[in-house]
């Protein structure tokens, strides 16, 4: 079943059923999945700005944004409105075109990937048979980006900083696929919400993260990387590179990396949770819980409350896993570059891989439990 078609469908019969003829109803369809994405993922960042702001206040034992709304809440939407309204300059030296193109390069992928991230059962916009796949794919486009913003902005310390991302960024993106393929081969598929569902039935235990421990934590260390989060942002190290790659922008373009960071952070968690933590399930099974009350699953109100506990399960795996990041940020300090590129192509890289060849093993020995 492919819950975006049935979603699409649902919702352009009650268009029709409202008065609208068909192909109206469609033209209204196209645009809306892309909107609902666009506006979810700002909302997701701006809540993820907002969180690192006060944890960091925590760490630090500070208290943080507290008047620009109920306990600074709008202190992230401050930002994004002082950006917006700030003079956008293109250095006299620096190529216009490539300049202007970088920052949209680095953000459109991150934004396409949110394609296939299922909140919940029915709630995606796409389920595509290559989910997976398209992510990855999607994910190593970003590099070119970064490389072009610091190539184009004419800066030293600009094309340090981009030559520093693409080394970064290929460097990590291997053992991060590597540990996504030991994912799609246990759960025979590259759809994100048949890998959810592989891990459905015995709650906490089904999870993927005690199947696949190592996996995870390349996963998540990879993902950190790619996200330039520390203790890996050498792309833009204050004390090194001023800010790397972003040194010369200003206004709505130093505005969507700025973006992309926080984009990219939430997917990440995103997608540890979808493919590690069990997505939307629960710890505790919700069938187990009805079957010992005698409630019948088809119940409309006990669907409703699934559904809900659904999305509360993804968004809170989320948070946590975005909590750790921010709290990374305060307790480990910045490595340096060779450091950077030794545990990327001489750790994790090998380690991935037999990781990867132990899954497929274990797969064909102990097929129930490695989804044979």
């Amino acid at each position: 079943m492919n819950p975006g078609i049935d979603l699409q469908g649902s919702f352009i019969q009650a268009l029709v059923q409202l008065g609208l003829p068909a192909d109206v109803a469609r033209l209204v369809w196209l645009p809306l999945p892309m909107v609902v994405m666009l506006l979810g993922a700002t909302v997701g960042v701006l809540a993820c700005v907002w969180l690192e702001r006060k944890i960091s206040a925590a760490a630090q034992q500070r208290i943080g944004p507290e008047f620009i709304g109920p306990l600074g809440a709008l202190a992230p939407v401050a930002d994004g409105l002082k950006l917006v309204l700030k003079e956008d300059i293109i250095p006299l030296k620096a190529d216009p075109i490539l300049f202007t193109l970088g920052p949209a390069i680095v953000v459109i992928p991150v934004f396409l990937s949110y394609l296939i991230v299922p909140f919940g059962q029915n709630l995606l916009i796409t389920d595509l048979n290559i989910g997976v796949f398209l992510w990855i794919a999607l994910s190593s486009i970003a590099p070119i980006g970064l490389l072009m913003a610091g190539y184009a902005s004419n800066n030293k310390y600009s094309l340090i900083g981009g030559l520093r991302a693409a080394a970064q960024s290929i460097s990590y993106e291997i053992p991060l696929a590597l540990s996504v393929l030991a994912i799609v081969m246990m759960s025979n598929s590259l759809s994100t919400i048949d890998i959810v569902n592989q891990q459905a039935g015995y709650g906490i235990l089904g999870w993927n993260i005690w199947r696949q421990p190592v996996g995870f934590l390349i996963f998540w260390i990879a993902a950190l990387a790619e996200c330039e989060r520390l203790p890996f942002d050498l792309p833009e190290a204050e004390e090194e590179l001023v800010a790397g790659y972003q040194t010369e922008y200003t206004g709505m373009k130093f505005g969507l990396f700025y973006l992309g960071s926080y984009v990219n952070l939430v997917l990440s968690a995103l997608f540890v949770a979808v493919l590690y933590l069990g997505g939307w399930e629960s710890p505790i099974p919700l069938g187990l819980i009805s079957n010992w009350f005698g409630i019948s699953e088809t119940t409309p109100w006990l669907q409703i409350i699934t559904a809900t506990l659904g999305i509360t399960m993804t968004l809170l795996k989320a948070y946590f896993l975005i909590f750790l990041a921010i709290l990374l940020r305060w307790t480990v300090p910045r490595v340096r570059i060779d450091q950077l590129l030794d545990l990327g192509w001489k750790f994790l890289l090998p380690v991935g891989l037999v990781n990867l060849l132990l899954t497929a093993a274990l797969k064909l020995t102990l097929p129930f439990a490695f989804g044979g």
